[in-house]
């Protein structure tokens, strides 16, 4: 792959600087937002949770190549588990910026699902705004053209942002017709088939409740002229008009991973990608789960959520440094100069 003359300057600068970080506070009532950064600051371990990373707090921020990309975590996340990502994109050069979604993060799920999701892509746009009015970063930034990266439901974010529509009609649909092949998708941590006499019972009460919660035909759109290339990593999008994906608005990435079980590829990321011929597979990962895109891995799951985010047996994370050097690579080509 070549690349022209300004961006092998931009990526030698960045290459030279060290990855900063700092909080900015949402706005309009939104969760804080987590920016990672190029900085001159000396680098240390900062303790988040339960993970430790290397980076320097609160430093001064220096030039990199003007471009911001936002990311949206997925259900019960934080800014943490995208950290590796955050600091391939900022030795490319850009900014990053993490949005903590209300009602669907890792200190409070109250409201996951369809009311998190018709609220997630204003919040990438108000932490856009966030980066605008801060006077650290005001400077450093073109805002006409970002890049938004999301995995599962911020996968579906930014679906969104790339054009799609979609209903929660749409979804109860797809979970009476598929209830057996994607159970997780539609029932999520509250129960599982377990392979008994129960699990004719278990699909019936899933989706009686599926039809009560998910009745709404209404289209849900959104669109932020600023955005102008997207990365959907095992997207949640079996209740997307898959016909709206057909030609995104801005050009769009997936990445696949192959034994998702939580979000069958084939209903999801795949059925995004047979329906946009223009969409670009970023990366492939037929060994990896639907947690394969948590970088680094949130440490001590048990029970469903450990069934269904951690490694399969075998799978090897040595893949995932390359994984987000392509990502990085694809808001390059997009994004600059």
């Amino acid at each position: 792959m070549r690349f022209p003359a300004a961006l092998l300057f931009f990526m030698a600068l960045a290459a030279q600087a060290a990855v900063g970080v700092a909080e900015l506070p949402g706005l309009a009532g939104d969760g804080p937002v987590t920016v990672f950064y190029p900085t001159s600051g000396t680098v240390q371990a900062l303790k988040r949770g339960p993970f430790t990373i290397q980076a320097a707090e609160n430093a001064a921020p220096v030039a990199g190549n003007g471009r911001l990309v936002v990311v949206s975590h997925g259900s019960g996340g934080s800014a943490w588990t995208y950290s590796d990502l955050a600091r391939a994109l900022v030795e490319a050069g850009f900014v990053v910026a993490m949005p903590l979604h209300r009602g669907d993060n890792y200190a409070d799920m109250s409201e996951v699902g369809p009311p998190s999701w018709r609220r997630r892509p204003a919040e990438v746009s108000r932490a856009i705004d966030a980066m605008a009015r801060d006077a650290r970063f005001a400077t450093l930034l073109r805002l006409d053209k970002v890049g938004m990266y999301g995995m599962s439901a911020g996968g579906h974010t930014a679906l969104t942002l790339a054009g799609g529509r979609w209903s929660p009609a749409v979804l109860a649909r797809h979970c009476e017709a598929h209830i057996s092949d994607d159970f997780a998708t539609c029932v999520g941590l509250s129960t599982s088939l377990k392979g008994d006499m129960f699990d004719g019972t278990r699909k019936t009460i899933s989706l009686w409740v599926i039809s009560w919660r998910l009745s709404d035909a209404t289209w849900q759109t959104y669109s932020d002229p600023r955005v102008k290339a997207v990365v959907a990593g095992v997207p949640f999008a079996a209740d997307f008009d898959f016909a709206s994906l057909a030609t995104p608005r801005v050009p769009l990435g997936l990445v696949i991973a192959g034994k998702d079980i939580w979000l069958t590829p084939r209903f999801h990321v795949g059925a995004v990608r047979a329906a946009c011929k223009a969409c670009e597979l970023v990366a492939d990962i037929p060994n990896g789960g639907h947690g394969a895109l948590l970088s680094p891995m949130p440490p001590g799951l048990t029970g469903r959520l450990a069934e269904l985010i951690n490694d399969p047996p075998g799978f090897d994370r040595g893949v995932l440094p390359e994984v987000d050097r392509k990502i990085a690579a694809f808001f390059s080509r997009h994004l600059l100069p």
